[in-house]
C-alpha cells in the first residue's frame, strides 16, 4: 500500500537481517515456542499437559493466521489473547493448557530478551566488519603523515593510519560495553502477575523445587543459563536502559567517524567512496558530497536520541509494573537497532572504500609544516650556534610575512625565505630536513603497529553493502 506511513528504517536503510529479527513472524513464533516450551515443562513436572499436546504445539508454531490475530484483538482488546486464540484454532487439542499459570509477560518479555540477544550478536558482527575494514585502511595508511589538528586547527602532524586508529579503538571500547551487556542478560521465566510465581505455587500444590525447575527447564530452551533473583511482572527495565546505552555508545563513535570524514573529505584529504553514475547533487552537477558519512551522522543522532527513552521508562515503573512502558518499547529499542543496524553497514561500506588524496594531502601538509617545524628549525639553529632570541625573531618575521602570502592564496614559502636569509645559520639542506614530515609524526607509525598487533578484530560475517 502506498497510502500509508512506511518507516524509511524498513524501506530504506536497515537491513534484511535485523528486519527479520524484528518482525511479526520471529516475535509471535518466538511466543509460540515459549508456549510450547511451557507445555513441555509442565508435562514433565507432572502437570496435567499431555505430551501430544506439546507436540500439537511444537507443529504449529509458524502458522499465524494474523487476520484471526486481528479480528480477535479487536474484540478482547489484548493482543497475548489474541495470539492464545488463535493459536488455539490450529491446536485444538492443545487449546485448554495454551498459557497455563502464565501470565502476558512470559511471552511478551521473554522474547524480547531472546531477540535483543540476537540482535546485539548481529550488532556485534557488525562491528567487526567495520573494524576489519578500518584496520585494513589503517595499515595501508600507517605510514602516510597528514596535518594533525586541535581545535581544528593545524597541529603536530600524524599519520592516516594512526587517525584511523582512534577511530577504531572507540568500537573497541564499544564492543566491551557490548560484551557486558550481552553477559548481563538473564532469562525472565515464567513468574506470575507480581513476580511471586503465585499461580504455579497453586498448581504445584506447594512444590517450590518444580518451580525453580520448570524456569531452568524453559531457560534452558532457549540457551540462558541464569534468571533474574526476582522480578515485578517484567524483567527490570534497567536491561532497556543499557542496551540502548551500548546502541548508543556505537552511534557516538559511528558519528564521530562521519564527521572526520566529512571534514576531511571537504579539505580534499580523502573521501567516501562515490559510485561512477552517482549523482552528488540535482543542481550543481560536479559535486560530490559524503552523502554516505552524513548519513551515518543523521541515523547516529536518531540513536542517540532515542536511546533517552529507555532510562525514562526505567525510573517511571511503579511497584511491580506499569504498562506505560509498553507502547514506548514497541517503538524505541526496535527502532533504535534498525538504525544501529544501518549505520554500522554504512559505516563498513565508506571504511572499506576510504579514498586518500595523497597530492592533496602532501600540498596540504606541505603549506603548513614549516609554520609547525618552527620549533625545530630554532633548535637546530641553535646547535649551530645561534642565538636563540634573535633567530625567534627571525622565524617569527618571516612567518608573519609567509602566513601573509597564504591568507593571500599563494604557497608558504616560509623555508624559502629562512634559507635565503643570511642572518639564519642553516643550509638549504640542513632546513629541508627539518621539514621532512616523518621527523614531525612522533610515534605515529609505531604507535599504529602497536594498536593493530594488540587489537586483533574477531572475524566477521560478510555484510551487503549499504550503496544508498
Amino acid at each position: 500500500m502506498r497510502d500509508r506511513y512506511e518507516s524509511p528504517l524498513s524501506s530504506r536503510y536497515a537491513s534484511d537481517e535485523m528486519q527479520r529479527l524484528f518482525s511479526p513472524d520471529m516475535r509471535y513464533s518466538t511466543w509460540r515456542r515459549l508456549w510450547t516450551s511451557l507445555a513441555r515443562a509442565e508435562h514433565a513436572l507432572g502437570l496435567p499437559v499431555t505430551q501430544e499436546q506439546a507436540d500439537e504445539l511444537a507443529a504449529h508454531i509458524t502458522d499465524i493466521d494474523y487476520e484471526a490475530v486481528a479480528a480477535r484483538e479487536k474484540q478482547v482488546r489484548h493482543d497475548v489473547m489474541a495470539h492464545v486464540y488463535a493459536y488455539g484454532l490450529v491446536c485444538p487439542g492443545a487449546a485448554g493448557i495454551i498459557h497455563l499459570g502464565a501470565t502476558s509477560c512470559f511471552v511478551t518479555d521473554n522474547a524480547d530478551l531472546i531477540i535483543f540477544r540476537e540482535a546485539l550478536k548481529s550488532i556485534q558482527n557488525s562491528v567487526y566488519a567495520v573494524l576489519s575494514a578500518l584496520s585494513a585502511f589503517a595499515e595501508r595508511t600507517k605510514a602516510i603523515p597528514t596535518v594533525g589538528y586541535t581545535h581544528f586547527q593545524a597541529a603536530q602532524p600524524v599519520t592516516i593510519g594512526r587517525r584511523a586508529c582512534l577511530w577504531m579503538q572507540d568500537l573497541f571500547l564499544d564492543l566491551e560495553e557490548l560484551s557486558d551487556v550481552l553477559g548481563a542478560i538473564r532469562f525472565l521465566g515464567c513468574r506470575g502477575a507480581t513476580g511471586t510465581e503465585a499461580s504455579f505455587v497453586s498448581l504445584f500444590s506447594g512444590d517450590t523445587e518444580k518451580i525453580d525447575r520448570l524456569n531452568e527447564m524453559i531457560a534452558a530452551d532457549f540457551g540462558f543459563d541464569r534468571l533474574y533473583s526476582v522480578s515485578g511482572q517484567t524483567y527490570p527495565r534497567k536491561l532497556d536502559s543499557r542496551i540502548l546505552g551500548v546502541l548508543s555508545g556505537i552511534a557516538q563513535s559511528a558519528y564521530r567517524f562521519g564527521g572526520d570524514v566529512r571534514l576531511l573529505q571537504h579539505d580534499g584529504i580523502l573521501s567516501e567512496p562515490f559510485g561512477s553514475a552517482q549523482i552528488g547533487s540535482s543542481a550543481m552537477a560536479y559535486k560530490q558530497n559524503p552523502m554516505r558519512s552524513e548519513r551515518i551522522c543523521s541515523l547516529s543522532r536518531f540513536v542517540m536520541a532515542t536511546a533517552q527513552n529507555a532510562p525514562m521508562t526505567a525510573s517511571s515503573q511503579w511497584l511491580e509494573r506499569t504498562l506505560d512502558d509498553s507502547a514506548n518499547r514497541r517503538i524505541s529499542l526496535p527502532e533504535a537497532f534498525l538504525a544501529t543496524d544501518a549505520v554500522l553497514r554504512l559505516m563498513a561500506n565508506v571504511a572499506g572504500g576510504l579514498v586518500v588524496h595523497e597530492a592533496a594531502n602532501a600540498r596540504i601538509l606541505g603549506d603548513a609544516l614549516p609554520f609547525l617545524a618552527t620549533e625545530n628549525l630554532l633548535m637546530a639553529g641553535v646547535k649551530k650556534g645561534g642565538d636563540r632570541q634573535k633567530l625567534h625573531e627571525i622565524i617569527r618575521e618571516h612567518s608573519v610575512a609567509a602566513k601573509q602570502r597564504v591568507s593571500e592564496g599563494e604557497a608558504n614559502d616560509l623555508a624559502e625565505r629562512l634559507i635565503r636569509d643570511p642572518a639564519f645559520p642553516l643550509s638549504r639542506e640542513e632546513v629541508l630536513f627539518e621539514l621532512d614530515p616523518l621527523r614531525h609524526v612522533g610515534r605515529s607509525v609505531e604507535q599504529t603497529e602497536r594498536f593493530l598487533r594488540e587489537h586483533p578484530v574477531p572475524v566477521a560475517k560478510s555484510l551487503q553493502e549499504i550503496t544508498l
